[in-house]
């Protein structure tokens, strides 16, 4: 019986991931206070914790030099258990330094002309933020004809420690860091954990590794103006939306998400307008077409093919 408890006890510790290493706390002060403040910041509700993904196929007008080219997008959301040290997946169930995230996937394709484009984002968010305010990691990567580039941002005690590999001889590999700042590609994530905690006014902000790697910025933080507000327009789907709205004045770009103003705070669509490499702004415009809660990993086979019917795919 002893023997039980103990295995009983064991497996409790892991499944509820409690680090037993230093939390990222003494850093909350670098994110808005609404993100690290313990009591307005609720567990994922029960629509993340029934073994399931979400999965939503948007229909995509994406910018790229000088048009809009026509393509979709797969946004998978999912909870899984994380190893903050050595930041993967927790396979195992060894590591005791494991904390619960939220995670996005966020792939992208479309064609500029004859080639076509394919890009992926996946971050990783603790849902416990008042332990851990920071977002754990960024992955991102594009594949184009042309060749291909990959960005990886990861917590590193004290900033995001940050690489760059690319095939463009001005970017080449890199090796940097940037202070903890809100993540634009982080909010996704904070949208469908905390809406309510998004920061407003004058903030400093990265943008996403996407728009980063399109227009060849260096990775560093820029000031910004944040608003969140009751989504008035036609354009997306859905019903009670609110709106979040990113302006990044040194790029005179703008990126809106609209969401769902009850929980679980389905996205919607989003927008983000930029000039291009003409000068004129042109609008990337992404519209949620289809959505699925599924084990997908579990539909593998040849002849699971049929369900990405459900999706539009």
């Amino acid at each position: 019986m002893l023997r039980i408890a103990l295995v009983i006890l064991l497996a409790a510790t892991l499944w509820q991931c409690r680090d037993t290493g230093t939390t990222h706390s003494e850093n909350a002060a670098a994110l808005p206070a609404s993100w690290a403040a313990g009591e307005n910041v609720p567990k994922l509700d029960a629509y993340w914790r029934q073994g399931k993904a979400e999965i939503s196929r948007f229909e995509l007008q994406q910018h790229r030099y000088r048009d809009l080219h026509p393509g979709e997008a797969v946004l998978v959301m999912v909870t899984e258990d994380f190893l903050t040290d050595k930041q993967v997946k927790n396979d195992r169930y060894q590591n005791p330094n494991s904390v619960p995230v939220l995670k996005t996937n966020l792939i992208t394709r479309f064609t500029t002309g004859v080639y076509d484009y394919s890009t992926m984002t996946s971050v990783f968010t603790p849902d416990n933020v008042p332990a851990f305010p920071h977002t754990l990691k960024v992955t991102h990567s594009v594949q184009d004809w042309c060749g291909q580039t990959f960005m990886q941002l990861n917590h590193a005690g004290k900033s995001y420690r940050v690489q760059l590999r690319s095939y463009f001889e001005d970017e080449g590999d890199q090796d940097s860091a940037i202070p903890f700042v809100v993540l634009e590609d982080e909010l996704f994530n904070r949208i469908r954990m905390h809406p309510q905690g998004l920061p407003t006014g004058s903030i400093k902000a990265l943008p996403s590794a996407s728009v980063l790697r399109f227009l060849h910025k260096d990775i560093q933080p820029q000031d910004a103006e944040a608003s969140l507000a009751e989504y008035t327009g036609t354009e997306f789907p859905g019903e009670q939306l609110q709106l979040y709205r990113l302006e990044f004045p040194a790029m005179k770009r703008t990126l809106e998400i609209a969401f769902e103003k009850v929980p679980p705070y389905r996205i919607a669509g989003w927008s983000d307008a930029y000039p291009g490499f003409d000068g004129k702004e042109r609008r990337t415009v992404a519209r949620r077409t289809h959505l699925l809660l599924d084990d997908y990993w579990k539909h593998n086979a040849a002849g699971d093919a049929g369900m990405r019917s459900l999706l539009g795919l």
